[in-house]
């Protein structure tokens, strides 16, 4: 479950390319013909001239992912996501160069779809969701997204302008912070039933019903972004190894032995202002092959918390592009 992807088509007539569907990015972009990078020539590349609606354009394009890194031209052409949603003049970009994190065998998709907002889009470019919005393709302006835990037991799924309406009655929504990504605020992380708040810096919170007042959220300083692009939970160092200390994780590895897991409780994030709860099974990975265990986070930012696939996993997500808000249930498996 390191990642979930589906496919997209690009010009006219449509040439195929497998996409990771990521909340935490706002630019498309697909391997390019002049690309000599081995990512590119490993995965399928855009014939400009195979399409006849491709308009190209002056612009470069640069790209630096938390990992991974593209450069490129920007055109402008016909993207079909499916038979019923197609975007007629979405800008994207033709990488020209990518660094070895899109080489296989870790990266099986071709490129990346963005799912954030204009405004996290690199070189001014109009995001797809707004411009699902501005074309007017979706019945309802958001989309549903759906990650199964174990993929042999069923695939992701992305339905846009609808969602799975059997969460309806369980969906907490939140409200989405700025106008970049998906990204909301964080006012505590809980364990169990004890009133600490394992956040660093958040003083806060009112652990006792895990809904902060609207001068309490007002002061958090922290921001957790929902990330479908992502394959862990990153956070800030401290306060992700004070999580792994109380659980007794290795605070460096990570790793965890695994007879202890039946006895430890469940985790509670608190976003926008609201509980979300991750049991030990939903954030320990146990690997049968090898017999090992281990926490399903790593740090890497002071400041951004990223709520990635093992949280997503957990939840039904929907996202509502007009009003700016997410909505979140607990998983059906």
């Amino acid at each position: 479950d390191y990642y979930y992807y589906g496919y997209i088509g690009v010009g006219n007539p449509p040439q195929k390319f497998s996409v990771v569907f990521d909340t935490g990015s706002s630019n498309v972009w697909v391997p390019g013909e002049a690309c000599v990078s081995d990512a590119c020539n490993e995965h399928r590349q855009f014939k400009n001239a195979g399409s006849t609606t491709f308009q190209p354009s002056p612009q470069k394009i640069q790209i630096q992912y938390g990992t991974g890194f593209i450069a490129g031209d920007v055109g402008t052409d016909t993207v079909q996501v499916s038979k019923s949603l197609v975007l007629r003049n979405q800008s994207f970009a033709m990488t020209s160069q990518e660094d070895k994190t899109f080489e296989l065998p870790r990266s099986q998709f071709d490129g990346l779809f963005g799912l954030g907002f204009t405004g996290g889009a690199e070189g001014n470019i109009r995001s797809p969701v707004d411009s699902m919005v501005q074309e007017n393709v979706l019945k309802s302006p958001l989309f549903g997204i759906k990650l199964r835990r174990d993929s042999l037991s069923g695939n992701g799924e992305i339905t846009f302008g609808s969602y799975d309406t059997s969460y309806t009655n369980n969906l907490e929504w939140i409200g989405v912070y700025g106008d970049i990504f998906w990204a909301t605020t964080m006012e505590g992380i809980l364990y169990g039933d004890e009133p600490q708040n394992y956040l660093y810096g958040a003083d806060k919170v009112s652990a006792a019903s895990g809904v902060l007042a609207v001068e309490e959220k007002a002061r958090a300083s922290r921001k957790a972004l929902l990330d479908t692009g992502s394959s862990l939970i990153y956070g800030d160092p401290f306060s992700l190894a004070a999580m792994s200390t109380r659980i007794g994780a290795n605070p460096l590895t990570g790793e965890i032995p695994c007879p202890v897991l039946a006895s430890l409780k469940s985790f509670h994030f608190v976003l926008g202002g609201k509980r979300f709860t991750m049991q030990p099974e939903e954030y320990i990975f146990h690997d049968p092959a090898t017999g090992i265990c281990e926490v399903q986070w790593m740090p890497v930012s002071d400041y951004l918390w990223i709520m990635g696939i093992p949280f997503l996993q957990t939840y039904y997500t929907v996202y509502d592009i007009k009003d700016h808000r997410i909505g979140l249930a607990r998983m059906r498996q």
